[in-house]
């Protein structure tokens, strides 16, 4: 009769304060935790990479709750603009975070399908068509269709 010991339960690893934003970073790129273990695995991702900046991130901003609010900031930034961006970036952008504004959606108005422009010297809605004639509007407001153009 062998006496066998019981397995040592392994105790559910602790992100440390690096692996927190890079973990961040990635979910700021739309990529959920297990996603970022898959591609590391699979070496779509090199994790590696990003550890540096987020420890020189983590150095500049002196806590994970600030370094996580700044990704946030720029990664919101870049996005409005369409732009891609690295943990660098951040650190780059350091001294005008609080200047770093999204850019903003701009709605145009439409009657069904056209273009509108409005008169400021007439104070009314014109519909412009495809012929290029500016026919004045005269159904209701509410008819308008605001739509974001880019």
């Amino acid at each position: 009769m062998t006496l066998q010991m019981p397995k040592a339960k392994k105790k559910p690893e602790k992100e440390s304060d690096i692996q927190k934003v890079v973990n961040h970073y990635f979910f700021t790129k739309g990529l959920t935790l297990d996603e970022i273990k898959k591609d590391a695995k699979k070496k779509k991702i090199l994790y590696s990479r990003y550890t540096r900046p987020a420890r020189d991130l983590l150095v500049l901003a002196g806590s994970v709750r600030k370094a996580e609010h700044a990704l946030s900031k720029v990664a919101e930034w870049a996005q409005s603009r369409s732009l891609d961006y690295t943990i660098e970036t951040v650190a780059k952008r350091w001294l005008e975070l609080d200047r770093l504004k999204p850019k903003e959606i701009v709605k145009k108005p439409f009657y069904r399908n056209q273009p509108m422009v409005w008169s400021e010297a007439k104070h009314k809605w014109y519909v412009v068509t495809k012929d290029n004639e500016w026919l004045e509007f005269a159904d209701k407001e509410t008819e308008i269709e605001w739509r974001v153009v880019k």
